[in-house]
């Protein structure tokens, strides 16, 4: 009778069985943290083995945040295959250098383990070919890491896997976008050693119609493993040697992990346009506007203010009157959090010294407790002025983000109800015009003091009357 070892045991079947690597790995990264076994790590593992064994050279996996997508393609799968194939080069990419270097730093804890180099005796760190993104083998191979947009002179390899290349909060800038899918065309399709047959591998979250996954699909010639939270249509997936799973419409992807009120939260905080692409993988279209008008409440008499309340006006300002520049806008808002109506809006082109008698009048009008300005061109002198020659409260606003970016990270404000406009004014139906065709209209000044001033009330309290930078 034949005595096997347990130990050998469970090497034989890390070797061969990418899911269980992938569990065993997971303990050696985060071990404080519980493992929660589910099917989509068979089906991960199942499509990255496909991939190993030249069944498929372009894959793309699109998944929602925090299902072990990082650990699955870019730790446990990259140590999996140096142990197998000890002399292949991996380029790994993910949109920041710092995300780049902690995924490196876990997988070089991987392959440091005393169960790795027993699953894989052949398989060992060259210790004077080792830096901090980077580490080789004894054999030839390595992983070799970079950010999106970071310098691949000299370097290549057998396969490539690009992990989460978009940073989320940089969705809707047109700009951050368009140069990584650039950086992917002109840049990383040149780094492949065999441009015939390497390996390419994305895996993500959807953040927006025209990020990479998005341009790669609609390219075709790409393999798709598209696991959403919650089902919308029946599918059966396959797990390989671990079976086949069908999914029925509404199921969810993880209960354990993303239960369907956390779901459901997310939806709420984040707004159902974030949420249809980073959970559903299905980014909605720009068409009719990043903000649904549907999605503001209305009212017919606003409330008086009374306690705590506040009125607040926000100010995007114009550098000139000039016919063709844009306007200057205020919109005028009684805040009684976590809602807020607003009261009155005006639009127009104004010289500098009208512009500033304007704010300064229309403050009074309305018993304004703060003035909103951005920090930012005319913004700068009016803010200097208005401090210098008034007693109004005005606070700076330094924008961060571009306009698209500002509005969408407030959109979820507005869907929640907590935004009301009224149902009648001489004003709304330019409003509404500018709002819904974002960021397709031709002009953006209505939409700039809303997120503004969206973006300030969603700060904490102790931040209501911090203003920007001495100027």
């Amino acid at each position: 009778m034949i005595n096997i070892d347990q130990a050998d045991m469970l090497a034989v079947l890390l070797r061969r069985d990418l899911s269980s690597f992938i569990q065993r790995s997971f303990a050696t990264v985060d071990p404080g943290g519980t493992y929660l076994h589910n099917w989509h790590i068979d089906a991960i593992a199942h499509q990255l083995e496909r991939v190993a064994c030249g069944e498929t050279k372009r894959l793309i996996i699109t998944m929602p945040p925090r299902s072990l997508k990082s650990i699955s393609a870019s730790i446990a799968f990259v140590a999996w295959m140096l142990g197998r194939y000890p002399m292949t080069r991996i380029l790994a990419v993910s949109y920041s250098e710092s995300l780049a270097e902690k995924l490196a730093f876990d997988c070089r804890k991987v392959l440091a383990s005393n169960w790795y180099q027993d699953t894989f005796p052949l398989t060992r760190i060259a210790s004077n070919r080792s830096r901090k993104c980077d580490f080789e083998t004894t054999r030839g191979g390595g992983r070799y890491s970079t950010s999106v947009g970071g310098a691949l002179t000299g370097r290549g390899g057998d396969l490539i896997i690009i992990d989460d290349p978009h940073k989320p909060d940089e969705a809707q800038s047109d700009v951050r976008r368009n140069s990584v899918l650039e950086w992917y065309g002109s840049t990383l399709l040149s780094r492949c050693n065999d441009p015939v047959n390497t390996p390419i591998i994305l895996i993500q979250q959807r953040i927006h119609e025209n990020d990479l996954a998005g341009k790669l699909l609609d390219q075709g010639g790409w393999e798709h493993l598209n696991l959403q939270a919650v089902a919308e249509v029946a599918r059966s997936f396959d797990l390989g040697r671990h079976g086949m799973i069908h999914r029925m419409e509404g199921d969810l992807l993880h209960a354990e992990r993303l239960p369907r009120t956390l779901l459901d939260s997310y939806k709420t905080e984040l707004g159902s346009y974030v949420y249809a692409a980073q959970y559903q993988q299905r980014p909605a279209p720009l068409e009719g506007g990043i903000v649904k008008w549907g999605w503001f409440q209305s009212y017919d008499i606003a409330p008086k203010p009374e306690g705590r309340d506040e009125i607040v006006q926000s100010w995007d300002t114009a550098s000139s009157a000039g016919e063709l520049n844009d306007y200057s806008v205020c919109t005028t808002w009684l805040v009684r959090r976590p809602q807020a109506w607003l009261l009155d809006l005006w639009r127009g082109r104004l010289e500098y010294p009208d512009l500033q008698r304007k704010i300064h009048s229309m403050s009074v009008q309305m018993n304004a407790k703060c003035v909103l300005i951005e920090q930012a061109g005319s913004g700068l002198s009016l803010i200097q002025d208005l401090k210098r020659n008034s007693e109004l409260n005005v606070i700076g606003i330094v924008p961060k983000q571009d306009k698209a970016t500002r509005l969408m990270s407030v959109s979820a404000m507005i869907e929640a109800g907590r935004v009301l406009v009224p149902k009648e004014a001489a004003w709304l139906a330019d409003f509404r015009r500018e709002l819904t065709l974002f960021p397709n209209a031709r002009h953006d000044d209505q939409v700039d003091s809303l997120s503004q001033f969206l973006k300030w009330m969603e700060q904490p309290q102790f931040q209501w009357y911090v203003s920007g930078p001495d100027l």
